[in-house]
């Protein structure tokens, strides 16, 4: 298959059979493969994918090695954090199948991503969302000021602040992913996208549970707020800009500032597809809203 190409059904990603081994080994041969095509066609690459992706054995090494460099400071030195990336996406096999379906999130559903090493090289909500696997791993280890410190690398390059005890899916896409903030006791299912400038927030300054938990499938558009220990159900999605201060139910669609239900509360509009998968942003509008301009 051309490495430009999309997925086709007999990648292993469509093969519910096949092992996550497996489905490690095909991403990362693309991943070389469009590394060779591109150093050859952009000579002022070479050096730079080689030492990224060419130079090393596996997709965990080469990411290991990215987030080092990426990630390090005058006082946490790279090859630090080369251990630290490495050692924990060696021992969790868990770690290495979410950075892969990330990595097919990207590709799947956002048009711009021209290539899997694309993703795994430029994208900072990928980058961002595997160095906060790490840091989760860390703190669930009670390596707290570890954890904590590596949290506030990733803040600082990435822009992304996604609190260490928060616990996040896979196939995962943060898309853009400047701004998006998520809290100590948020939760993300798989198969959500989220976008730029998205918060998922607690209510004030009382301590316990208290941060947003969202389902598998959710779409949330750039730039909404969500607040407090409240539920976004399976396959629902969160229009751009919105304010959701309660639960929201599985397929449905909230939009507004406060968000209110497109369809209205007793009887809400359903959703047919998954838009945590589909990237379906704007299909409520014309039930939503006789907007014009």
């Amino acid at each position: 298959m051309p490495t430009g190409e999309r997925l086709h059904a007999s990648t292993p990603a469509a093969n519910s059979s096949t092992t996550g081994y497996e489905d490690e080994a095909w991403v990362w041969a693309q991943i070389k493969a469009e590394a060779r095509r591109d150093a050859e066609s952009e000579p002022a690459l070479a050096s730079y994918l080689y030492s990224t992706i060419l130079s090393h054995s596996s997709l965990e090494r080469s990411l290991s090695f990215h987030l080092g460099n990426k990630l390090c400071s005058s006082t946490l030195l790279s090859t630090l954090l080369y251990d630290l990336f490495l050692n924990a996406f060696t021992s969790d096999p868990s770690l290495r199948s979410a950075a892969v379906a990330d990595l097919r999130a990207a590709r799947e559903r956002d048009p711009a991503c021209v290539s899997y090493a694309h993703c795994l090289l430029n994208y900072k909500g990928f980058l961002a969302c595997q160095a906060h696997r790490v840091a989760h791993l860390l703190w669930q280890q009670s390596r707290r000021p570890l954890a904590l410190a590596l949290h506030s690398r990733i803040a600082d390059v990435f822009a992304v602040d996604i609190h260490p005890a928060a616990r996040i899916g896979k196939g995962i896409l943060f898309d853009h992913a400047t701004g998006v903030v998520v809290g100590e006791t948020a939760v993300i299912g798989n198969n959500v996208s989220i976008l730029h400038h998205v918060t998922l927030g607690g209510t004030g300054k009382v301590g316990g549970d208290r941060h947003p938990k969202i389902g598998d499938g959710v779409l949330i558009g750039a730039g909404a707020t969500i607040l407090g220990n409240i539920k976004i159900g399976e396959g629902a999605k969160i229009g751009a800009g919105s304010v959701v201060l309660i639960d929201v139910p599985p397929r449905t669609t909230a939009v507004g500032n406060p968000a209110r239900l497109v369809g209205g509360k007793e009887k809400p509009s359903k959703l047919e597809d998954v838009p945590g998968e589909s990237m379906d942003h704007t299909s409520f509008i014309s039930e939503w809203s006789d907007y014009i301009i």
